[in-house]
This record gives structure tokens, C-alpha cells and sequence, in this order.
């Protein structure tokens, strides 16, 4: 549905997005994931149109969209980091002049409302002032004046950021309910959202694309290997199973006269079904084997490996300074 090929932006010397290339079918909901600084709003700025490449192109089912900004900004919602509302308005009075911003008129800008607010469930503070709304209302609004022209791609930058959990859970499912009928970009620093959320993950480090693919295939490539625990009584625990094929690395400690060792592996080895048939032979008793689920957090640094950083300055002040 949308591509991006060879994009770059450049902030002065600051290159915010360096020759990034990427594609999102119709219908998936990906995660957008990088450290501070890598260049993610940025992107999302220019896949809304608000922000123009310094190089490369942006394209909506096979059309530039700098070539009609007009018609490509009418099928695609964002979702801003800041969602800056009028904080002096009534939900009703906003959602009315954003429909009417985006030439909805008369009847077809009372049905566009009416389906927001129900999709959003922001019906109980409809008639309250902006001013008046939590975290998580506020956030609501958002998204319903993003989604008032029902896009086709939704962009939503940080849609959870200085929420509590309990309303992290009500935007994360919100958003999986969008995104049954629209194709989704969501950027976010909450990793456990992307796994949540997302059929696919791009992850970017200094404006370039670091990984792409979906969530499981990511966490099981992995270079690091698989970690597993054993927990066992009997004789030649260590030797036995320390020296299996393979098995990278093994630190052992003593428990309560159980051995208990912490396994590395190669990516691909499964080893329980091995250690299960040795411990019926050599009649160890085992008391725990598990395989430890890696985590996207992992995988992140592994691929990013680099601290985090402030985030780029934005067009604005770039010409603050200058």
C-alpha cells in the first residue's frame, strides 16, 4: 500500500533519515521501533506529508505523494507524538471543525463523527471541554479526529505515551480494533505493545533500517542464541549436559544439593527433549526445564546497539538556531 524508497532528511549536518527503504502492505498493522534520535518522527512526518524528503520518494499504491498531497492526505491519518488538541473546545466543537477541515459537511460530517466516537468510545465525554479530559481521553479524541475521514493508512506516533497501564490496555486494544479495517503504522518506545499489536516490526538506528520482519521470526533469529534452565539431582549433570551439541556457554550453581545450570545455545537447538530422554536414563530427578521466550527488548539492543540519545531537533528549531 505504501512505499518508502531512498528517503533521506536532513536536519543542517544532521542526517535525521538516511536512504531508508521499506514497504507496508494493505490490511498490516507494523511496529515502528528505534532508539531516541533514530529518525522516526521524522519518517512519520514525511509518510503524513507534512514534511517533504531531502531525497527519495514516498508512495501511495504505486502514486508519489508529493505528486497530489491533496488526495494522498485524504487517505491517510496521523496521529502526532504531541497530539496537540484545542484545549478550550468541547470534544463535539473539535471533532466538527476537524471534520469540516477535511470537507466533510452536513450530514456525511455527522455520520463521520458519530462513527468515530462510537469506534473510539468517547461518547460519555463528548459535550466536556477538552481542558477537562484525562490522559487517556485526551488520546481518544486524538485518534477520532485522525480516523474522522476513515483512511486507508493510519500513522500514529507514541499513542500511548504518559498513560497509566490501565489505559495503556484500553488504547492498545482501540488500536487492534482500527487496525482490522486500515493499515496501520505504529511508533512506539513500549516494546511489549509491538508484540502485543503489531504483525510485523521495522527497526531503525541512525536513520537507517537495522531489522524488518515479523515479531516470532526476529526473537528466534536472534544471534545470541536460545538460554535454557535445568534444575536436576543426580550424578554428571554438568559433564553430561554441559557438553551437549550445541551448547555455547553454561554457568552452574548449587541449590539446596541440586545442581542448577543456565544454558546458551545455538539459534535452532532444542535441547529439552534431549536432557528429558537423559534424565529418564541416568535417573536424574528433574525438578524444572524450561526454555526461556526471548523478548523483543533483546532483540532491539542487539540490533540498535547503541545508547539512547536526545532526539533530533525538529524543522522548527533548526531554524530557531540558525
Amino acid at each position: 500500500m505504501i512505499s518508502v524508497d531512498g528517503v533521506t532528511k536532513r536536519y543542517g549536518p544532521l542526517v535525521a533519515v538516511d536512504s531508508l527503504t521499506f514497504e507496508i502492505d494493505r490490511g498490516e498493522v507494523v511496529g515502528f521501533l528505534g532508539p531516541n534520535g533514530a529518525g522516526k518522527t521524522t519518517t512519520m512526518r514525511i509518510l503524513a506529508g507534512t514534511l517533504q524528503p531531502d531525497e527519495g520518494v514516498v508512495r501511495l499504491d504505486d502514486e508519489p505523494i508529493d505528486e497530489n498531497l491533496v488526495d494522498a492526505k485524504a487517505r491517510i491519518g496521523y496521529m502526532p507524538e504531541s497530539n496537540a488538541l484545542y484545549t478550550e473546545m468541547l470534544v463535539a466543537e473539535y471533532l466538527t471543525y476537524t471534520a469540516e477541515l477535511r470537507g466533510l459537511r452536513g450530514k456525511e460530517r455527522n455520520r463521520a463523527i458519530a462513527a468515530a466516537v462510537e469506534e473510539t468510545g468517547i461518547g460519555d465525554v463528548y459535550y466536556r471541554p477538552i481542558s477537562q479530559l484525562s490522559k487517556g481521553y485526551r488520546q481518544r479524541t486524538g485518534l477520532a479526529a485522525a480516523i474522522l475521514h476513515r483512511p486507508e493508512l493510519l500513522l500514529l506516533d507514541e499513542p500511548t505515551e504518559g498513560l497509566d497501564p490501565n489505559q495503556r490496555v484500553e488504547i492498545r486494544r482501540l488500536i487492534r480494533e482500527l487496525g482490522r479495517e486500515r493499515t496501520v503504522l505504529l511508533s512506539t518506545h513500549v516494546l511489549g505493545e509491538v508484540e502485543a499489536m503489531a504483525d510485523r516490526v521495522l527497526i531503525i538506528s541512525r536513520g537507517r533500517l537495522a531489522a524488518d520482519g515479523k515479531v516470532a521470526e526476529l526473537i528466534e533469529g536472534r544471534s545470541t542464541g536460545t538460554r535454557y534452565i535445568v534444575e536436576a539431582e543426580g550424578d554428571d549433570i554438568v559433564e553430561t549436559i554441559g557438553t551437549l551439541p550445541g551448547v555455547s556457554h553454561h554457568t552452574t550453581e548449587e541449590i539446596d544439593g541440586r545442581i542448577r545450570l543456565n544454558l546458551t545455545a545455538t539459534a535452532g537447538t532444542e535441547l529439552r527433549p534431549t536432557i528429558s530422554r537423559l534424565a529418564a536414563e541416568r535417573g536424574w530427578i528433574l525438578w524444572e526445564l524450561y526454555r526461556e521466550r526471548a523478548s523483543l527488548e533483546e532483540v532491539f539492543q542487539e540490533i540498535t546497539g547503541e545508547p539512547k540519545t536526545e532526539e533530533l531537533p525538529t524543522p522548527e528549531l533548526v531554524e530557531e538556531v540558525a
